[in-house]
């Protein structure tokens, strides 16, 4: 294994601490018992007991956890069907259209689609709401769900959908007996940075919400305007603690399922020989 030079660890360290010290002093002054975020005036839990207490961001943290569990749940479900007609259905009319459409929120800028949303919404004469945060989070995160689900289809061994098949199985259980819990990693990732990308949208959402639907990144921009507050280092605080432990946890089942599978391979090989 090649050692690192002395460049490479200084780079590697300054990119590390630009990347997580903002972070951690962030931490360290939510636990702050000074209403001023700059001067330290010992330890103290009391912002998390006050954010607790405050119905607006909790409110807003409901609706968010809303939107984005519904929003992506329908963007995973539309993004791999595209995926399946962008891998599966080969040249067909209209094909560079279709694909266009799909992977055009990728390239369009934020406001352009929030714009476009917003006048669609007016057009339709849709009251703005939760319902056109989740249509607007889903017209946007599909489109990644699709990359993610048709890079899998593309080295997929079709072989095995024809093998259940000549064995009596119908199309659709083919589908969900063998290529879904193949595709399955994929589907779930897909899923996930659908969800993580609902809970950060700012721009989108600010078109598409209503005075009764702010979401907690609208909710958080509007209150840093007027300062910074102890309670915005609690709230942060808690979202890098939930999104650290999931990502610790979701790396545990996926290297306990890529041992799981190493051990089934190599079993499969004893009894072979």
């Amino acid at each position: 294994m090649r050692r690192m030079s002395g460049f490479n660890i200084v780079s590697l360290t300054f990119g590390l601490a630009f990347l997580y010290l903002p972070m951690v002093v962030l931490v360290i002054y939510s636990f702050n018992a000074s209403k001023l975020v700059t001067v330290w005036a010992g330890f103290s839990t009391q912002w998390y007991g006050e954010l607790i207490r405050n119905e607006a961001f909790l409110d807003a943290a409901l609706v968010t956890l809303k939107v984005g569990l519904i929003s992506s749940t329908i963007a995973t479900v539309l993004g791999t069907m595209a995926a399946w007609i962008l891998v599966r259905s080969g040249r067909f009319l209209g094909r560079t259209l279709f694909s266009g459409m799909i992977y055009a929120p990728l390239v369009m800028p934020e406001v352009i689609t929030g714009l476009s949303l917003l006048l669609l919404f007016i057009g339709i004469d849709l009251d703005r709401g939760v319902l056109t945060i989740v249509l607007a989070h889903t017209t946007f995160s599909m489109c990644y769900v699709s990359v993610v689900v048709s890079s899998r289809l593309a080295s997929f061994d079709t072989s095995l959908e024809e093998a259940a098949l000549d064995l009596g199985c119908t199309p659709w259980q083919s589908f969900r007996l063998v290529t879904l819990p193949i595709i399955a990693p994929a589907v779930i990732s897909g899923w996930l940075l659908a969800f993580t990308l609902s809970l950060d949208d700012l721009v989108i959402a600010s078109f598409a919400a209503g005075p009764s639907s702010t979401t907690l990144p609208m909710k958080i921009f509007s209150a840093v305007r007027l300062g910074v507050s102890p309670e915005i280092n609690a709230l942060s605080t808690i979202m890098i603690g939930i999104v650290a432990t999931g990502v610790i946890l979701f790396s545990l089942m996926s290297k306990r399922a890529t041992i799981r599978q190493q051990q089934e391979e190599r079993d499969a090989a004893r009894s072979e020989a």
